[in-house]
């Protein structure tokens, strides 16, 4: 290493610290003692996730394409040849965290590395990195900066499988041949070392980190879960680990469904739906027995940019998915892949910004709210506040919209996007509100009752 590159990188290191002891002092509210360290993750609800790397350049899904290749798909090689031309000069990180906002966005989650192995920051312990492409930047360190000086919670989505360390596999032979990895290898513990190291980097050069988003695949115990989860909170005690590393996280993430029962403790959903698995009713738990969790979802169907995929979820789809994830106490993290360039295509845009315009009308009945007291009732869901209750309507169907289970008494109704209210008759088991002929909203509109 010559002198100029150890130059470079303390100057850089520096820099890279500077700015994270700024942006700690800006969120010291999520490392003050006593602090519930999910309160923030259950009041924002609604987040952006991000799959982008070299591979947007071929439109082909983030690493599946060498672990299980199909045919006429790319060759293992071409696919890893992918950093050599790897240069989104238009990436411009104040762009995303903006287009967060506009969407109602109220953190994101970026892969600093998938199973490929990849590094899209400058770690100190790969070459396969965003630094040696003909990019040269670090990609994580300038996201991290922008979301810090606007304030929205990042976190990390980090691949514990990793296709391209030889400690993990012997990259000898196909990714195809051996991407569960190999823990009865004696390199196994060399290449947990590493892990460690790069989540290290993660955890103190790029300032807060709100989230560690693992995704380790099959037999997750292998990871050593506990001593990760241990090293974490020694580094980052606020941050907040999903389920994905053998260990029990803070919250669940089931991907691409949204499950139909308000999941509990002790009922794994990552890849089931548990109403489903464990034959549940779709009730309303106790507040202590509730399990945090998060659905993750893509606008079309493939998570890192293809221009192929033109079979985009509606705005209407995507609003929907919100509530339903809200009525039953979940968050919502919806995925973009940002084209080879940096920039997120225009149909992601849109779509993104409409469901902001509905947001910023019907936020209140989303943002800091929990599952609603009604549920499995078809044509409307509900959430619930401190001391409402809104009630999402799908099927409009004047001149009454009738509940029973509401649980309290009702002293006002509403409609939320433009305040208008709204006549109700209340008995012992049900309310009937009299709604206008038209819907307010073409997709959802709520209703927000104020209890006594």
């Amino acid at each position: 290493m010559s002198a100029q590159t150890v130059n470079r990188r303390s100057v850089l290191k520096g820099a890279l610290a500077a700015s994270c002891a700024l942006a700690a002092s800006r969120f010291e509210w999520a490392q003050s003692p006593g602090t519930d360290r999910t309160e923030w993750y259950r009041e924002a609800k609604f987040g952006m996730f991000i799959h982008w790397g070299p591979y947007s350049q071929a439109s082909v899904e983030a690493s599946w394409p060498i672990m299980v290749p199909k045919p006429g798909g790319i060759a293992e090689a071409e696919y890893r040849a992918l950093p050599k031309t790897f240069n989104p000069t238009r990436f411009d990180p104040n762009a995303w965290v903006d287009l967060a906002r506009q969407a109602g966005q109220k953190y994101m989650v970026f892969t600093t590395k998938h199973h490929d192995g990849f590094c899209m920051f400058d770690s100190a312990y790969t070459d396969y990195k965003i630094t040696n492409t003909p990019y040269g930047k670090d990609i994580v360190a300038q996201l991290a900066r922008a979301c810090h000086q606007d304030e929205m919670p990042i976190g990390f989505y980090y691949s514990p499988p990793d296709m391209h360390h030889p400690d993990f596999r012997d990259t000898s032979k196909p990714a195809s041949e051996n991407w569960h990895g190999e823990p009865e290898r004696p390199e196994w513990p060399g290449y947990l070392a590493y892990m460690q190291l790069q989540l290290r980097e993660l955890l103190t050069r790029y300032g807060p980190v709100a989230v560690i988003w693992f995704d380790g695949l099959n037999n997750q115990e292998k990871y050593d879960g506990a001593h990760v989860l241990r090293m974490i909170a020694e580094l980052q005690p606020a941050t907040l680990v999903n389920d994905r590393l053998g260990v029990d996280g803070d919250f669940e993430t089931p991907e691409q469904f949204i499950p139909t029962a308000i999941p509990t403790k002790g009922v794994r959903i990552t890849g089931v739906d548990p109403s489903v698995s464990k034959n549940l009713k779709t009730t309303v738990p106790a507040p202590e027995d509730f399990r945090l969790w998060e659905t993750c979802m893509t606008i079309n169907n493939t998570w890192a940019y293809n221009k192929n995929d033109h079979d985009y979820k509606s705005v209407r789809t995507l609003i929907r998915s919100l509530v339903e994830v809200a009525s039953r106490g979940g968050n919502f993290l919806l995925n973009v892949g940002p084209q080879p360039d940096g920039q997120i295509q225009p149909e992601f845009q849109e779509r993104l910004k409409a469901i902001g315009a509905w947001l910023t009308l019907n936020g209140d009945s989303i943002y800091g709210t929990t599952y609603g007291p009604v549920q499995n009732v078809a044509g409307l869901r509900t959430t619930a506040g401190p001391k409402s209750i809104y009630v999402h309507i799908f099927d409009w169907a004047p001149p009454l919209c009738t509940l029973a289970g509401i649980g309290g008494r009702v002293l006002s109704a509403r409609l939320l996007a433009n305040g208008k209210p709204l006549t109700f008759r209340q008995t012992e088991d049900r309310i009937e509100i009299e709604i206008p002929p038209a819907a307010p909203d073409p997709d959802v509109s709520v209703i927000a009752l104020n209890l006594f």
